[in-house]
This record gives C-alpha cells, structure tokens and sequence, in this order.
C-alpha cells in the first residue's frame, strides 16, 4: 500500500491533474483536504464528488471562514499592513490558514505526505510550505509543478482526457483567480501587459464607479481595540461584517487595485485585486488610530506595518517575529475604540467624521478662538529650545549670515 498524502485541493484543472499523478508516480493514495475561506458557494459545489472522481481516496471540506476573518484578517489590519502599497494581502494571508488545516487532516488521517498545486513561479509554494515547516517538520513535502513535466494547461487537459477524468477547465480561460472572503484577485491573459488596462467585464465584487450609483451610501464602522464590531449600531460576527461591507462598497464601486508587485521569488507581477470591505475598514481604523494615537506611537506602528506587511507576503506568519509584532500591535490598540463615518461613492470610501471616549483631540487647546488653557507666549522658549541645534550647526558652518538669494535664483 502506497504512502497517504494530504493534498491542498481546489478541484481546478491543476489539482484535479496531481490526484491520478501522484497514484501513477507514487503509488500514493490521495486524501483532498478544501479549505472554505469563503470562496462561493459556485466553486466548493460537486467538490467532493470532482475529488473522488479523479481518483482520490476522500475529501474534506473544512470551513476556515471565521477563524480566517478573526485570527489572520483582523490582526493583519490592526497592523495597518499593506503590502507594495496597495495590495491588501487577501491570498497571502488565506494560505497559512489554509496549509494550517491540511496539517491538521493529515495528522488525523495518519498521512505522511503534504502535498499542494502551487507552482514553481509564484509566492504561494512559500506560504504554503513555511507553514508545513513550522507546524509539521516531520511530514514530507510533495510539489508536483516543481517534478512533472507538463509545459501548459492543454497538456493538463490532454492528460484528464486520456484517463476519462472529467474536468470544467478549458484551455480558453483568460484568467487565474483566487477568491475568499477578503478579496478576489484576477492573474494572467491580457493583464500579463501592465500597458493594458483591466477590460470591463473582468470584475466579479465591485461594479464600475461610473455605473455606481449617483447618490452616496454614508455607513458607521464601530471598532473596540482595533478590531470591527458594528455596522450602523448593529453588532455583526467577523464573517457578517466581512460579507455585509462587501456588498455595500462593491455596489458603490470601492475597492479595486491594480498592482504591479514583487514577487517573493525576483520577478515583477501584476495583479487585479478586488477588496472592498477591506479597503473600507482600512480607511476607517487609520483614521481612528489617528484621532486616539500619540504622534510618536502612530510613528512606531507605520515603522511596522511595512515588516508586517513583508512578513504575510512571503508566508512567515507562523514565526516568533508575527508573535512579537502582535504583541506590539496589541499595545497600540488598547484604546482604538470608537466609531467612523464613511461615505461610498463612486468608488471612493471617504472618511466623514469619527468619535471615540479614548480621543486625544482637545478642541479647547486646538481652537483659534479665545482659550484659557494654552499660553501662546511659552511657545517662545520652545521654539529657541527645539532649535538650539540648528543654530549651534548654522554658527559652526558660518552660514549665520544665510544664503545670497541672487546666487541661489
């Protein structure tokens, strides 16, 4: 009897492929392990049976969604990570998630083989393989697009056809997908060319912000200690949330990208990503962090976000490092309660007004009317203070004369 390997399925053309691969190569029995992180109904529907049907000896369906939204979404938008400045991290972060749970079924079914369709291009090999690494070092680890031989998906289809295995892929499909709860994002066809722009009917969750409709949509986000809690005064489950701002700035047009990014392993790619709840929620905890925040906390936390940021990308999520900037993060977040207003419009998701009991804004010290709690006079001694070194520089340079302005014009 051949080894049991646990295999990351989709039911797609490349994974429907290594299940009869990994029998004829291996002699391997293949258990098909689908994570739901919120895919759609129309992708997980028939996938057990598409699994048995190519030759696999079960398959698992295992819904992630809430533990993704709560334990990988929420804690990398506290973070403020945001990676090649645009791209909201929406795959990076699902993989560890998902590798964590096909560890987990390859230990309850005895598997000694980890197994995923991820090909030798891309990041997800990475994500998928530091996450066996670190959580089962002791199981093998097969990567058959780093093995076979096949140059393209008409020889993948040719191989299914061969063996009587049916398939829904074509070799028309203009482009690579991924979707979950936080994002889709769109790869490959035109979108190769980053001069081309993305053609219209490429979007499935935003509609275009000029067919978006003409009168504005105003919500209220409610946060305590970072995380979102409520939508317009009504408490809403991480999953609810997640799925209810999704509609209402899809419909509104907010939250498309299109990235050119670096890969982990040295190219440039480029990506077409779909994110609306995310790209609300984003905007609407930065500007809470910035009403509750100090200057110089707020400085510290965007020093990290940019590592946080690196960290999801490249799949080092289960490390010392993300559990020592979680910890930090968690400090900053302590008073990050409160609510935003923001307005949907045209594809923009524009912050309106906020309100937390933590603000640090006082309007009594900030008014340009009269007051009695700031003495405009002491503003004297700390100006000559906070440049003593600037005059100590200029005197020592021989510049305390300034510069010749005809020179400089």
């Amino acid at each position: 009897m051949g080894p049991l390997v646990t295999l990351a399925y989709s039911g797609g053309l490349d994974t429907s492929v290594i299940v009869p691969w990994l029998k004829e190569t291996r002699g391997a029995r293949v258990l098909c392990y689908v994570a739901d992180v919120g895919q759609g109904a129309q992708e997980l529907r028939g996938i057990e049976e598409k699994a048995l049907q190519s030759g696999a000896v079960g398959c698992s369906v295992d819904d992630l969604r809430a533990w993704f939204i709560s334990d990988f979404v929420f804690p990398t938008l506290r973070a403020g990570a945001v990676y090649a400045r645009t791209y909201l991290l929406g795959t990076a972060m699902a993989r560890p998630a998902i590798a964590a749970g096909q560890v987990q079924a390859a230990r309850a079914a005895g598997a000694s083989l980890l197994a995923h369709g991820c090909t030798g291009k891309g990041n997800d090999q990475v994500r998928f393989e530091l996450t066996f690494q670190a959580l089962a070092p002791e199981l093998g680890i097969v990567a058959p697009w780093r093995e076979w031989t096949f140059r393209g998906r008409e020889a993948l289809l040719a191989y299914l056809r061969q063996r009587g295995i049916p398939v829904d892929a074509t070799s028309e499909k203009l482009f690579s997908r991924d979707r979950n709860l936080w994002h889709c994002s769109h790869e490959g066809g035109i979108l190769e060319d980053p001069e081309v722009a993305p053609p219209d009917d490429l979007f499935l969750r935003t509609v275009d912000p000029a067919d978006a409709p003409d009168a504005p949509a105003d919500i209220t986000i409610g946060f305590e200690t970072g995380t979102p809690v409520s939508l317009d005064g009504q408490d809403l489950a991480p999953v609810a949330m997640i799925e209810a701002l999704n509609d209402l700035a899809g419909r509104h047009g907010v939250g498309r990208a299109d990235v050119v990014e670096d890969r982990l392993v040295g190219m440039k790619s480029r990506g077409v990503y779909e994110t609306p709840a995310g790209t609300v929620l984003r905007a609407a905890h930065r500007d809470l962090e910035q009403l509750v925040l100090d200057r110089r906390t707020l400085a510290l936390k965007d020093s990290l976000a940019a590592r946080y940021a690196d960290l999801v990308y490249e799949g080092r999520w289960w490390t010392t490092e993300r559990e020592a900037l979680d910890a930090l993060v968690d400090v900053t977040q302590r008073r990050v309660t409160g609510t935003v207003r923001v307005r949907l419009f045209k594809g923009a998701a524009a912050v309106l007004s906020r309100a937390s009991a933590h603000s640090l804004y006082s309007a009594a010290h900030a008014t340009f009317e009269a007051d009695d709690v700031y003495r405009q006079a002491d503003a004297s001694g700390f100006i000559t203070l906070f440049g003593l070194p600037v005059r100590i520089d200029a005197q020592a340079a021989g510049r305390a004369k300034g510069p010749n302005l005809r020179e400089v014009a």
